[in-house]
């Protein structure tokens, strides 16, 4: 974890848990402009780990006959019949898994890196996203493959907000984020201007920029928890205990049939002790990068974010995106590798 922050990093933090015993750890600051220091219980962006929330209280709606997870959704969402017209019926378990073959919405909003500063200060709400979208031709040959959309979970987010009435962010304070008293998980916009959220940054044009209160980021079923390192094992914890779901929507959730790392709203690797698995998530924006690892059994989680440093987005310097994911691999490893001695 040090070795991050001496490559410039802005923090790090990690928790660790065992039966009986809990590890964590911080290194760096909060805040650049302040130098206070960063502690493992600090507030961060954790991105697409917000997907395997979403994935539960989408199978809630399963288990409470709303909708079957083969079901189509095109004649419940009005984006599917006004909006993005796709070549034929788009399943729940589709929207889930990354199979629908739907496009991603930042392939029209990022191209360039003179669209930085838009990205970074416009709020794309989950309608805007579809649309975006809809710009995009939906190739009924894309069915059925594999292709990471946060634009199918944003309409996994109008599928909730349709069937339960009520607005996505309170139906996942609700379902998970209440009952699991995750008292620093929060999808409230203005939580990203609290002190106990360390501070991300890119630089554009040479220039540094705090971009930590980006709209762009905040409110998501697709990206937009804010949480610590405590609150995102505590979630997968229970969701493997089986507090969240049912066992056969856990069941449903940890099968992979196209992907082989991928299943409903959760990622997925290899153990390194025994023939099971792990299953988890990733989050990563330009100025966060999380990784989960969790035991199917609820006995171990290991979560750590990095905030890098304050470099171009990708958009402006292509290399940028080796650097994340050479990171985000890293944090895997070593989440696996700490996990890994447990091991009998």
């Amino acid at each position: 974890m040090r070795a991050f922050v001496d490559q410039g990093s802005v923090a790090v933090v990690a928790e660790v848990r065992w039966p009986g015993g809990t590890w964590s750890r911080a290194y760096g600051v909060r805040s650049l402009e302040s130098g206070e220091a960063a502690t493992p219980e600090d507030q961060v962006f954790v991105a697409s780990i917000t997907k395997s929330m979403t994935a539960v209280s989408v199978m809630k709606l399963v288990e409470d006959g709303l909708i079957g997870l083969d079901d189509p959704v095109n004649g419940i969402l009005d984006s599917f019949t006004t909006v993005l017209r796709p070549p034929g019926p788009i399943t729940v378990r589709q929207l889930l898994g990354h199979t629908s073959g739907m496009h991603t919405f930042q392939e029209v909003t990022e191209k360039t890196a003179d669209d930085v500063p838009r990205v970074v200060s416009e709020d794309i709400s989950t309608q805007r996203a579809l649309e975006l979208t809809a710009q995009l031709r939906w190739d009924a040959r894309d069915v059925g493959s594999f292709r990471y959309s946060d634009s199918g979970y944003m309409a996994l987010g109008q599928l909730v907000e349709k069937l339960r009435g009520q607005p996505f962010t309170e139906v996942l304070r609700a379902e998970v984020i209440d009952p699991l008293k995750l008292e620093d998980t929060s999808v409230d916009p203005a939580t990203a201007a609290t002190p106990s959220v360390i501070r991300g940054y890119i630089t554009y044009g040479g220039e540094r920029l705090d971009v930590t209160e980006s709209p762009g980021t905040l409110d998501s079923p697709a990206y937009g928890v804010i949480s610590t390192m405590s609150d995102i094992n505590d979630f997968y914890a229970a969701l493997f205990r089986g507090d969240l779901v049912s066992p056969g929507s856990l069941q449903e959730m940890t099968t992979t049939e196209v992907f082989p790392l991928y299943g409903l709203g959760l990622r997925k690797w290899n153990q390194g002790c025994d023939d099971k698995h792990r299953f988890g998530g990733t989050g990563g924006f330009w100025t966060y990068r999380t990784a989960s690892v969790a035991s199917t059994d609820g006995q171990y989680q290991a979560t750590m974010t990095l905030v890098p440093p304050p470099m171009p987005t990708p958009l402006e310097d292509p290399e940028t995106d080796d650097k994340l994911n050479l990171w985000d691999d890293q944090m895997v490893s070593a989440l696996q590798e700490t996990l890994d001695r447990f091991c009998p």
